[in-house]
């Protein structure tokens, strides 16, 4: 017979106190100064940067009272900054149909305008099967590649625009 844990004695006598088998809580502090309480409220230590402080209540309210947004921005950033709000907040239709942008328009053969660019970059037709894609994205890589053409820009753009290429169609690739 397995000897009993203390902690999984639920019967009578009950010689220890409720939850005395659960882990401790980490408890955040507040960032203020010798302050001791809890920090469970964040504030953000400078405009437009993820990090956070953590404040208890009191301390939260009165860095909040004092924070303003725009300290250290000139007028020309505060505009443009505020422009930019009323537009993306003007824009708000358009965000609703964001969730069919990822395919873009197709034509009569079924293929986005990126997947025709794609085939044209590649010389290929839009019936090419995934080992000629395949093929023919290796031969241009080759031959556009930046280390058997050392200096040439118009050959690293071409191989760019191959690899591009090669990314659209990779799925048909396979």
């Amino acid at each position: 017979m397995k000897p009993r844990r203390a902690g999984s004695d639920f019967g009578f006598p009950r010689w220890g106190g409720y939850g005395r088998d659960t882990d401790a809580v980490h408890v955040r502090m507040c960032d203020f100064h010798d302050c001791n309480e809890a920090g469970e409220h964040p504030a953000p230590k400078s405009p437009h940067n993820n990090e956070r402080w953590y404040f208890c209540e009191r301390h939260a309210a009165d860095y909040n009272r004092n924070w303003n947004f725009f300290a250290g921005m000139n007028e020309e950033a505060v505009r443009d900054f505020m422009r930019k709000e009323a537009e993306a907040e003007a824009a708000t239709g358009f965000r609703q149909s964001n969730a069919f942008s990822w395919g873009g328009a197709t034509d009569a053969d079924g293929l986005t305008r990126a997947e025709r660019d794609a085939y044209d970059a590649l010389d290929l037709e839009p019936t090419a099967s995934g080992a000629e894609i395949k093929a023919r994205f290796r031969s241009l890589a080759k031959q556009y590649h930046p280390d058997r053409n050392p200096g040439d820009k118009e050959a690293a753009r071409l191989f760019h625009g191959v690899r591009t290429a090669y990314d659209v169609l990779k799925a048909k690739a396979g």
